[in-house]
């Protein structure tokens, strides 16, 4: 199954065909399982993350810079579970657990770039509300559709060149011996540490563009929000400085949960990485998808209206 370099016809330069994928689990019991679990998780994600879509889509009340990027933020979050679950899906139902060596490299593509994309679109996010809360006489202006859409395109772009930077570094990387992943997908840590060739340019490009790709928004968001808070309590009205964070606490939620999941699988040695971090890794890559939509939606009115009037028309525009 596994082959060498000298065995492949123009094959590449990593020493391997293919790698399996084992997964969380090999007892075919808990396999069901994780199955079924993760089918449902995946539709749940799908269904939730198309409907804002549509409901962002369909509605003029909802074409605004912030809706703007959330329905962009889902429309990342569906590209990046359908990168990775199905193939987890299919593995689990079948004996063949292997993926191809392209076929691996084509996920971590995906994979790192759209992470990526997410974590700059939070921090768009941010600049929106801190903009909306901050200055609000020049939100208008300040967030005109020029710029948004100038914003994303950054934001896509700088996600892109960062996951063909690691993926073209990988190419690099010599695989031999074992090459099983008990993973569920092709993932940066893992496939570094199934190397047996020197990996130290990979370490170090993959620290310092981290740095850049995500500690800096992170810290851009963090400055928005202090001086976001800073504004509100400025406010005099209980009620206002209420509804002026409210605006705020999905994209909070959000942000913590994205950051703190992420966080448990990356900021720790590479030589620490191992099985046990395979549920945070769920958690990022699974479970934070799923529950963006529901979000963005629970304590968002205009939200509610504009699911309400997708879902059942002109019987919930009478009941309002």
């Amino acid at each position: 199954m596994l082959q060498t370099v000298g065995e492949m016809d123009g094959g590449n330069q990593s020493g391997v065909s293919e790698f399996l994928l084992l997964g969380i689990s090999e007892n075919p019991e808990q396999q069901r399982v994780l199955f079924w679990m993760f089918l449902s998780m995946y539709l749940v994600t799908v269904v939730g993350n198309v409907l804002i879509l549509l409901a962002i889509g369909s509605d003029s009340r909802l074409h605004t810079p912030m809706y703007f990027f959330l329905a962009n933020l889902s429309f990342t979050d569906l590209f990046f579970v359908t990168n990775t679950i199905p193939k987890m899906l299919v593995n689990l139902q079948s004996q063949n657990k292997a993926i191809s060596y392209a076929g691996c490299l084509t996920q971590l593509y995906f994979l790192v770039s759209l992470v990526a994309l997410d974590n700059l679109i939070l921090a768009t996010m941010a600049y929106d509300r801190y903009v909306a809360i901050c200055r609000p006489l020049h939100y208008t202006t300040a967030m005109s559709p020029g710029l948004c859409i100038s914003l994303l395109t950054l934001c896509w772009a700088l996600s892109v060149l960062y996951g063909l930077i690691h993926t073209l570094l990988m190419t690099r990387v010599t695989f031999c011996g074992s090459q099983k992943i008990h993973y569920i997908f092709c993932e940066m840590y893992v496939l570094l540490r199934l190397a047996c060739s020197d990996t130290h340019i990979n370490h170090t490009v993959l620290i310092v563009t981290g740095c850049f790709i995500f500690f800096t928004p992170l810290g851009f968001m963090m400055m928005s929000y202090v001086r976001i808070v800073r504004a509100i309590l400025r406010i005099p009205s209980a009620s206002r400085k209420y509804k002026a964070f409210s605006t705020c606490a999905s994209h909070l939620a959000v942000v913590s949960l994205f950051y703190g999941t992420l966080g448990m699988v990356y900021l720790q040695p590479l030589h620490t990485y191992s099985m046990k971090d395979s549920v945070a890794t769920v958690m990022y890559a699974v479970v934070t998808p799923m529950m963006n939509p529901f979000i963005y939606s629970l304590r968002n009115k205009d939200m509610h209206g504009a699911l309400g009037r997708l879902l059942l028309g002109r019987a919930f525009q009478r009941l309002t």
